[in-house]
């Protein structure tokens, strides 16, 4: 998969790229991540890439012309554009896992008081990651691409993402470890009996249990 990341902040991505799965993944090529400087593209003498709206209103909206060519000079014929911003569709597990199968994608990290709405044009996906604001879509950016990077194959065992959380709409059972009692708290005895069709059966009773008490809306969706 190749995901090229457009933004006003390059540098804010270094740890993103640098650290953990996300490094070796890259090293494995796996995943080839290229973030891309959205001023580069701006025809303007000073780089300027954004303006005050039409109509008046508060802050700086990001101007059509750098975001159309640089889009422009990424996209292929097996791209995915994807927008972030507040108005996109609330990202889940499950969208994490049809973007699995894009081979390309090109992600647009909105800044400032919003982008030009002409932008929308050029968009296959609007994302969300909640319902709240943030100062731009690079943490947003990051968090996506963590989320997808860490399901293609090679990247992590298999077995540790089918377990995650919200797979089948449920959350994650508990898990424990070494010592087996700590400060009065044990360690549920089926975990310790070795008992491996039982500590299934308890592993997805507290699956259960734990998204009715957390997050009820799940199970709606089963």
């Amino acid at each position: 998969m190749k995901i090229d990341i457009l933004t006003l902040f390059p540098s804010m991505f270094d740890g993103f790229i640098s650290e953990s799965i996300i490094k070796r993944a890259i090293e494995k090529k796996l995943v080839e991540i290229n973030i891309h400087n959205i001023r580069d593209y701006s025809t303007d003498p000073h780089k300027k890439v954004d303006d005050y709206g039409f109509g008046g209103g508060k802050g700086m909206v990001l101007m059509p012309q750098p975001i159309f060519d640089a889009v422009e000079d990424l996209k292929t014929n097996d791209s995915k554009v994807i927008l972030m911003t507040p108005q996109g569709i609330k990202y889940d597990q499950e969208t994490a896992y049809n973007l699995t199968r894009e081979k390309h994608l090109i992600i647009i990290c909105g800044h400032y008081e919003g982008f030009d709405e002409r932008i929308r044009s050029i968009v296959d996906l609007e994302i969300s990651i909640g319902d709240f604001v943030l100062t731009g879509g690079e943490i947003p950016a990051m968090a996506i691409s963590d989320s997808i990077i860490r399901l293609l194959d090679g990247v992590i065992m298999k077995e540790s993402h089918i377990n995650d959380s919200f797979n089948d709409n449920l959350l994650d059972y508990p898990v424990y470890t070494h010592p087996a009692e700590y400060k009065g708290m044990k360690v549920p005895d089926v975990l310790l009996s070795g008992h491996h069709t039982n500590i299934d059966k308890w592993r997805k009773e507290e699956q259960i249990k734990r998204t009715k008490e957390r997050r009820p809306d799940l199970l709606e969706k089963r």
